[in-house]
């Protein structure tokens, strides 16, 4: 477990494991594969006003190649494409709304515990308004901007 200071209140999150990182570095091999043009950038700090007085840090942010250099550790939104998250579906419901409020098309969430992705598109000024649940061995439709179809029957090994 380890401790993060949220909206002013100490929080015990548990520690990342193996097959959290393997599960990553799968969504960046094929982020790389689909889309070369694009880079998925780890824990970047992005502003977002609606949200911990107005910074987030996603899991991973997906932008155009070499969008964040020169940037410094809260990047403005303009130009990310899909924030992702690796997290209980359950406990996300509040943290979806600055990456929406803030214009960012795409967000993939990816579940370990009940094995799904939810990918929700379509952001206004509060809430993404469409979502889409897959399980993992489905093909995941990423739609446009990012516009790939990610293969993920071998993310099987790594629920629970």
């Amino acid at each position: 477990m380890t401790l993060e200071l949220i909206n002013g209140k100490l929080e015990v999150k548990a520690v990342r494991d193996g097959d959290h990182g393997t599960i990553f570095m799968w969504l960046l091999r094929q982020c790389l594969r689909h889309r070369p043009d694009l880079d998925l950038h780890p824990e970047q700090g992005l502003m977002v006003e609606a949200h911990r007085q107005g910074r987030a840090r996603p899991y991973g942010a997906l932008a155009p190649r070499r969008h964040f250099a020169g940037q410094g550790e809260w990047a403005p939104t303009s130009g990310v494409l899909m924030t992702v998250d690796m997290t209980s579906y359950d406990d996300d419901h509040a943290s979806a709304c600055p990456y929406a409020a803030a214009g960012i098309p795409l967000r993939l969430l990816i579940d370990r515990r009940s094995g799904t992705f939810a990918v929700r598109s379509e952001p206004d000024s509060v809430r993404y308004r469409h979502q889409r649940l897959y399980d993992f061995g489905e093909a995941v439709a990423l739609p446009h901007p990012v516009s790939i179809t990610l293969n993920t029957e071998e993310l099987k090994n790594y629920t629970g």
